[in-house]
């Protein structure tokens, strides 16, 4: 069972990471996790980064460091990552690997409640979103070929890869759900299946 953390925001861990690495104000960071590439997996924007690093204040896991003034911009504040960060860090991460974690992805409510439309419209709905998938998964291999390419170790880019046998695992799927809903027999018993319910 996952614990009841003082902040549970995904952002939140992301901005320990960061400041594990090295003090800095949430511009920075905001900077770094979109030029890692972090933000295909983590959901923010300039206003929640700035609350998560406030709430992160208040918890105790971070603290102002410094205040950098600058003529050519407005004073920051930059942020170290305090030991009880340091700890919460660990310790979440920890349990976000070794824990699945329940989470509840639109595609799955969205199958949960297929019933309601008629199987050759879902048929029709699940081919676009086979073509999506396929371009998706091209851009994701084409990231990580570039990647190697470029020599980034494989450890750097272990996200991109889960989400690319995700999205390979969705495919295959997908492409099953279509042919299982486009055979007859399997409408025939459908449509009794649902007579029997009124």
């Amino acid at each position: 069972m996952a614990k009841r953390r003082k902040v549970s925001n995904p952002l939140a861990l992301a901005v320990l990471a960061e400041l594990g690495a090295e003090p800095m104000h949430p511009y920075e960071m905001g900077r770094r996790l979109k030029e890692h590439g972090k933000d295909r997996n983590i959901k923010y924007n300039r206003s929640s980064l700035y609350m998560v690093v406030e709430q992160l204040r208040k918890a105790g896991f971070v603290a102002e460091q410094e205040t950098v003034r600058d003529t050519q911009r407005p004073e920051r504040t930059v942020y170290a990552v305090t030991p009880e960060g340091q700890a919460e860090l660990q310790d979440w991460m920890r349990e976000w690997i070794a824990e699945p974690q329940e989470e509840y992805p639109a595609f799955g409510v969205a199958l949960c409640l297929l019933v309601v439309l008629p199987t050759e419209e879902s048929a029709e709905l699940l081919g676009r979103r086979l073509e999506a998938l396929d371009a998706r998964i091209d851009t994701s291999r084409a990231m990580l070929r570039k990647a190697e390419d470029m020599g980034v170790h494989p450890m750097f880019v272990v996200e991109e890869e889960y989400a690319l046998a995700l999205l390979e695992a969705e495919r295959r799927y997908t492409e099953n759900l279509i042919r299982q809903i486009g055979d007859p027999d399997f409408n025939r018993t459908l449509q009794e299946f649902m007579r029997s319910l009124e």
